[in-house]
């Protein structure tokens, strides 16, 4: 059955353009863009956008739902985390399958087909978490590729887990250079982090500020360093999840002004929150424990200023919440014991919105990090992360005149606490549209459990 939707009035914004138009949807995808009152297109379905701004729906190409960590698993299942993604305006999420060591990638990869079909209300695809290289593992990856999980993630930290060693490393490099997979890495000295881990914990100190204090900085340049030139030595492309340091970034720069096909992410809880709030009194610290680790503020202007120069291409959120009351508070006694991660992916499009208010980056750069290049540098683009015809009709109407308060009171993810609690922002996500089908309206949830589906991807489109 054919279905047409008109959005009038608008400024549509893209990593590109800005451009007032009317924009045509026809059977979930976009038909046409004109300008105002040139077209007398007949419709189902009429959106005013008058005022407001019409963008492509935010890509968060990294999110852990229904995460398994510490004996505990992330609050947020597929149902529950794609239905705040979508109040936050972000319309396709890519996920992390993870292997088990001594399990085969496909056991992990069916475990999270499992978990999410039939539950999600945008769009999603996956990556891989390669928690041990072997030859079979490595035949795998050119299968899974073939299905459209086209990256694949490894640990230089968490030994006894996900860790990988720099052979392994170099082993799963050296495929993804001939089979055109991308290697993310989650870059930090795991080795020695354990080692300041036992001494922090033997002088006492087992608040949550000292999983900051143990995590340093350096140690994250200095992995971050070593992933570069380990896929150097492979010639693969490398994608550094999660940057939050000014060593680090300044490694990514040096390289990419080398010509090496690496790339960064950083994630709002970088941009926005600090060391500080690791810090906060009465173990309410523990809210704020993810690694790479909040930092203090003088790494914040590294990052913004990376993120202007194209240093690092993507903010992602590293979606992994975990609730104070019964999860967070493991960690009593024991910051080593606090699960890792931070709910977001609610907040990161008006975050990035409020950057662009502060006049830290343009609207452009705004679609540019949160939409178009994670669908670039994951395979899904032009279909996800812009408005042009042939694209799917994932569309934000977004009032940036809207103010609001971030507070775990009014947000949709499932923890019992917002990192950005008492936040004001200017800007809000007003209608959405998941492949032309609205899951958002006016500020009213319409959409369901099931509509999203399952997006194979191509190989990285960013390659220099």
């Amino acid at each position: 059955m054919s279905s047409r939707t008109v959005i009038r009035h608008g400024l549509v914004i893209t990593a590109s353009d800005e451009i007032h138009a009317d924009v045509l949807v026809e059977d979930g995808r976009v038909a046409a863009l004109a300008t105002p009152h040139s077209q007398s297109w007949t419709a189902d379905r009429v959106i005013d956008a008058t005022g407001k701004y019409v963008i492509p729906g935010g890509v968060d190409a990294h999110t852990h739902m229904e995460m398994p960590f510490g004996g505990t698993r992330a609050s947020d299942t597929f149902e529950t985390g794609t239905r705040a993604a979508a109040w936050g305006g972000t319309t396709t999420i890519v996920d992390f399958a993870v292997q088990s060591v001594g399990h085969t990638l496909r056991e992990g990869l069916d475990a999270w087909h499992a978990k999410a079909e039939g539950n999600c209300a945008i769009d999603y695809a996956f990556h891989m978490i390669v928690s041990d290289v072997n030859d079979e593992t490595l035949k795998e990856m050119d299968l899974l590729i073939e299905e459209g999980v086209t990256s694949f993630k490894q640990f230089m930290a968490y030994p006894g887990v996900f860790y990988s060693d720099d052979g392994q490393i170099l082993r799963a490099m050296q495929r993804s250079a001939e089979n055109g997979g991308l290697i993310m890495m989650h870059a930090e000295n795991g080795i020695a982090i354990d080692v300041l881990v036992q001494q922090a914990l033997a002088r006492g100190e087992t608040d949550p500020r000292y999983h900051g204090e143990v995590r340093k900085a350096l140690l994250e340049a200095e992995a971050t360093h070593r992933a570069i030139r380990l896929a150097q030595v492979a010639g693969a492309p490398l994608y550094v999840v999660h940057v939050s340091a000014t060593e680090a970034v300044a490694e990514l720069a040096r390289a990419r002004d080398e010509g090496l096909n690496v790339f960064g992410e950083t994630c709002p809880q970088y941009l926005f929150l600090t060391a500080d709030n690791l810090a906060e009194p009465d173990f309410e610290g523990a809210k704020y424990v993810c690694s790479t680790p909040l930092r203090p503020r003088e790494h914040q202007a590294s990052l913004w200023r990376a993120l202007r120069t194209n240093d690092l291409q993507v903010v992602s959120t590293d979606h992994c919440p975990f609730c104070f009351t019964g999860q967070k508070d493991l960690g009593r006694g024991d910051f080593s014991r606090i699960p890792n991660g931070l709910p977001g992916v609610e907040n990161r499009m008006d975050l990035l919105h409020q950057a662009v208010v502060d006049g830290r980056i343009s609207r452009r750069r705004w679609i540019e990090i949160a939409c178009a290049a994670p669908a670039r540098m994951f395979g899904l683009y032009p279909k996800k992360g812009t408005i042009a015809p042939g694209a799917d009709a994932d569309i934000v109407v977004y009032d940036p005149h809207a103010e609001q308060v971030m507070s775990a009171a009014t947000h949709h993810m499932n923890v019992d606490y917002s990192a950005y609690e008492g936040k004001r922002v200017t800007g809000r996500v007003e209608t959405v549209l998941s492949r032309g089908e609205p899951v958002i309206v006016q500020r009213e949830y319409t959409g369901r459990a099931g509509h999203g589906v399952f997006t194979p991807r191509s190989i990285c489109q960013y390659l220099n």
